[in-house]
């Protein structure tokens, strides 16, 4: 996962909390998240990424909706990533910190 940017990261982490979530829903989250305007010129580009490496799967809801997944690739990339974190976070996370 260390060849992707902390953004593609940040994709998979948003898809993954959805059951097939469009572009425009990821977007959205991720405006409010980031608080600024994300272009389709990033997201768009980085989501075909993401695809074309195997981390999310791409689909239509209808002609003019697509829908992102993540592949099994994409959950192991994350679980890996959990992993790689937690290595080197001296605290539990859920003691509120």
């Amino acid at each position: 996962m260390f060849d992707l940017t902390g953004f593609q990261r940040d994709l998979l982490y948003v898809i993954a909390s959805y059951d097939r979530p469009s572009g425009q829903q990821l977007k959205t989250d991720l405006e409010a998240d980031f608080d600024r305007e994300i272009t389709h010129g990033r997201l768009y580009p980085n989501l075909d990424t993401l695809v074309n490496r195997g981390h999310v799967e791409k689909g239509n809801v209808d002609r003019r909706t697509n829908y992102y997944a993540l592949s099994e690739k994409g959950r192991k990339a994350l679980a890996d990533r959990q992993e790689w974190e937690d290595r080197y976070l001296p605290f539990e996370t859920s003691a509120g910190v």
